[in-house]
């Protein structure tokens, strides 16, 4: 009988756990497994190298052997400079059956710190992608691009989902799953379904702040600390624009919303796609997983906006209120997870607003500078 085609739920997950097809240096706990994905771990040592790689027919540990500049020991707790690049062994490892492939992204609070970081398997020919039958290690590769971290062997900063077949989405099958579902609240952008479900942002703002900058010259942050900073210490709040719309600055870093509210349905998980050169000269959502349950009602969300990790390139690009900024790709599970999204699992941005990650404080949504 063929398996069904879907990503793979918590439930499936902890059996390919209990087959041995993930493996791990430590035992991997349940807290490591969300309803739709795996978080991964860093081991207890960090590779500084020369430069970013692919490693095509060779293993990364042959990669860092040319390009490495130094060993860092993690294990006690360590800094990992901003515009540095750094390779880390992961704690877990991967044995996968021929018909199932794996694919990671950052965890949203990465996303938010703008610590640009993607999964790496020997011979790959992408990040962050894992062909179907890789038997072999898991690397990540590890630059903060705003704010130095402290990080430690056991630290999350990935998550790796598994997926059986092909299980997207038509635009036809979108549109349709949509109708029935309304994974959305709000109106359609043009453009339709081509490509994903559209989300536009909101520069209108509740009490007047509509976004974040980040700060360029701050602390660190220590990537295990929960609500022990100060958002004004490394954020200028972004005000509400009197006329026209925001102009992001190149290479600064900015966290904005959706103008939509989100609901993903329990038995489908959701992935924005991170760059789209048709709606501008920058990169949104870093972070892209949308778990089951996200923002739905059955979970607690009551509808839950999407928040964007934004950066502009090369030139000054003045984004507008309504602007579509990013598409959800939706893909259904092989089956519903035993838990889903929210506070019951400790999930941090269930019936988030313009929510900064989970090492600051809570922000007052009225602390906006007068445009």
């Amino acid at each position: 009988m063929t398996e069904r085609a879907g990503v793979l739920s918590s439930t499936a997950i902890t059996a390919l756990i209990e087959a041995g097809a993930v493996s791990a240096d430590e035992p991997i706990s349940a807290a490591q497994i969300q309803p739709a994905s795996l978080d991964l771990r860093l081991g207890p040592k960090a590779y500084r190298v020369r430069a970013s790689f692919l490693p095509g027919r060779e293993s990364v540990s042959a990669k860092i052997a040319s390009l490495g500049m130094h060993a860092i020991d993690l294990g006690p707790g360590a800094v990992l400079e901003r515009g540095c690049v750094y390779i880390v062994p992961l704690m877990e490892g991967l044995a996968l059956a021929p018909d199932v492939a794996a694919h990671a992204n950052p965890k949203s609070s990465t996303g938010r710190l703008d610590i640009f970081t993607r999964l790496i398997a020997d011979e790959a020919h992408e990040f962050d992608r894992v062909q179907p039958g890789y038997r072999g290690p898991l690397y990540a590769e590890v630059s903060p691009r705003t704010f130095s971290v402290v990080v430690r062997a056991g630290s999350r900063l990935n998550q790796v989902r598994f997926k059986r077949g092909d299980p997207g989405y038509s635009e036809g099958a979108l549109e349709r799953l949509h109708a029935e579902r309304r994974l959305v609240e709000g109106e359609i952008a043009r453009g339709g379904f081509a490509g994903g479900l559209p989300l536009s942002v909101d520069l209108l703002g509740d009490g007047g702040l509509v976004g974040w900058k980040a700060k360029r010259h701050t602390d660190l942050i220590d990537l295990d600390e929960v609500g022990r900073y100060a958002a004004r210490d490394f954020w200028e709040p972004i005000a509400r624009p009197a006329t026209g719309g925001v102009i992001l600055n190149p290479d600064d870093f900015y966290i904005l919303a959706s103008k939509e509210s989100v609901r993903i349905p329990p038995d489908h998980a959701a992935e924005m796609v991170a760059y789209d050169t048709l709606v501008g000269e920058f990169r949104a959502h870093y972070a892209g997983f949308f778990d089951p349950g996200f923002g739905h009602d059955e979970a607690g969300g009551g509808g839950t906006r999407a928040v964007l990790e934004v950066r502009s390139h090369d030139v000054p690009f003045m984004i507008e209120d309504g602007q579509t900024i990013g598409r959800l790709l939706f893909e259904p599970l092989t089956e519903r997870p035993a838990e889903l999204y929210g506070r019951g699992i400790g999930s941090s941005y269930q019936r988030q607003g313009l929510a900064l990650a989970k090492q600051f404080r809570h922000a007052d949504p009225h602390d906006a500078r007068t445009p």
